[in-house]
């Protein structure tokens, strides 16, 4: 058996894959095996997977679309190491990322179940860095995740015993799934980090509108589905409700905006640099709080890699 498995999801992005496979064929640390899951790919997924060429890769393909968490499920029960990783389609490792995660979790005990590493995000577009993400948190970290979620899906390397304890994917959640898991986990186990940027996380020009109303309802099931544990802490609690809120006015829906907003309030009526965004766009509305502020600089510490607002 290998000592890790390394699942990639796909979904219609043939021209993106090879160079996430790449990169993991390229890792110093060659124990492995690399599990693509096509989610019902209507592109030429099959023939660039079967152009590797390579026995340590396992393709598995869905007949109808199951989302990405159904995607990452069938890997993991299909997976047969050890170790799990997720690697994204579109997204790419250097090739020290297995060896220094490996040799973590090696030397830690039972309790780390997760070793998670930082991260450059890249412009699809230009291919330049847009930031660098260092990880600063281990241990526990169920206190600092109702904070928001400093984890890129394809910078973790955990035990398969982690899905044994507290179960797979929600298949339910269409957004922030990887923050539930994260939060599950948590109650669990504990977490270790390598503080380098060893995955280039690519973010594309996509519709921000759509991803926002992914975002929005996918943090409406997160709270909903752990608010007992965001509740424990007001400001934590209120803090999400206001980012929430955020979401909503740059959305357009100014009348949800100001209810969460208030609901922020409520949990924690004092000043906090959510409620001064929050009072802005009800001010200005969306675009006219963009032209007035540099939004993504106040927005630069986003709840999730995959949630940015702007």
């Amino acid at each position: 058996m290998p000592k890790a498995s390394v699942i990639i999801s796909t979904y219609n992005r043939a021209a993106l894959l090879p160079t996430a496979i790449t990169s993991v064929l390229q890792q110093t640390f060659q124990d492995f095996e690399i599990i693509v899951v096509d989610d019902a790919s209507q592109d030429e997924t099959p023939a660039v997977v079967a152009d590797f060429q390579d026995h340590r890769i396992r393709y598995i393909r869905h007949e109808r679309n199951a989302g990405a968490a159904g995607a990452r499920n069938t890997g993991v029960t299909n997976a047969t190491g050890e170790y799990i990783a997720f690697l994204d389609d579109d997204d790419e490792w250097l090739p020290e990322k297995l060896a220094l995660q490996v040799d973590v979790l090696e030397n830690s005990p039972a309790q780390v179940g997760v070793v998670y590493t930082g991260r450059s995000t890249i412009d699809g577009a230009t291919k330049k860095v847009v930031s660098i993400l260092i990880p600063t948190q281990r241990g526990d970290l169920l206190p600092e995740l109702r904070k928001g979620n400093p984890i890129t899906n394809s910078s973790v390397l955990l035990r398969k015993e982690c899905f044994s304890r507290v179960g797979l994917f929600d298949e339910q959640l269409a957004y922030s799934l990887d923050y539930d898991m994260w939060i599950r986990i948590a109650g669990a186990y504990h977490f270790e980090y390598v503080a380098k940027p060893l995955v280039k996380y690519t973010v594309h020009g996509r519709s921000l509108s759509a991803n926002r109303d992914r975002a929005i309802a996918g943090r409406e099931a997160l709270l909903k589905k752990h608010e007992a544990y965001f509740a424990q802490n007001s400001r934590d609690y209120s803090r999400f409700c206001a980012q929430l809120g955020i979401q909503y006015y740059l959305n357009g829906n100014a009348r949800k905006g100001r209810q969460m907003f208030l609901r922020a309030v409520r949990l924690y009526p004092f000043p906090t640099r959510e409620y001064l965004i929050c009072i802005g766009l009800s001010l200005l509305g969306a675009e006219g709080y963009k032209r007035v502020q540099k939004i993504k600089h106040l927005l630069s510490s986003p709840s999730s890699a995959e949630e940015q607002v702007a």
